[in-house]
């Protein structure tokens, strides 16, 4: 099984969802650390490059988890947690990647 991390603003992201919505992204965290190549694989989206990276649902497909396998360290590193309205969570997850290299 994987390990995770958080990307710091992610963790607040998490922070800010209702109790209800974090029990739900927690059992999908469980199963991403299970099996990680559950996440649908992004790319190119709407001009942001995510190569690399990884999407999955929860909340009745409401929320997003971005995220990136790093099979070197068993680790998964949560980088974004939001709704996809606007491709707000696709934006925030490409900035911080920029910001990170």
């Amino acid at each position: 099984m994987y390990d995770f991390y958080f990307h710091p603003e992610a963790e607040i992201e998490l922070k800010k969802l209702n109790r209800s919505v974090q029990l739900l992204f927690a059992k999908k965290l469980k199963q991403i650390l299970q099996s990680p190549e559950l996440g649908v694989k992004l790319g190119h989206k709407n001009h942001l490059n995510l190569t690399g990276f990884h999407k999955a649902y929860f909340n009745n497909k409401r929320h997003r988890i971005v995220y990136q396998i790093e099979d070197d360290t068993i680790k998964i590193y949560i980088i974004a947690i939001g709704k996809r309205e606007e491709m707000d969570v696709y934006r925030k997850a490409a900035g911080r990647v920029k910001k990170d290299s």
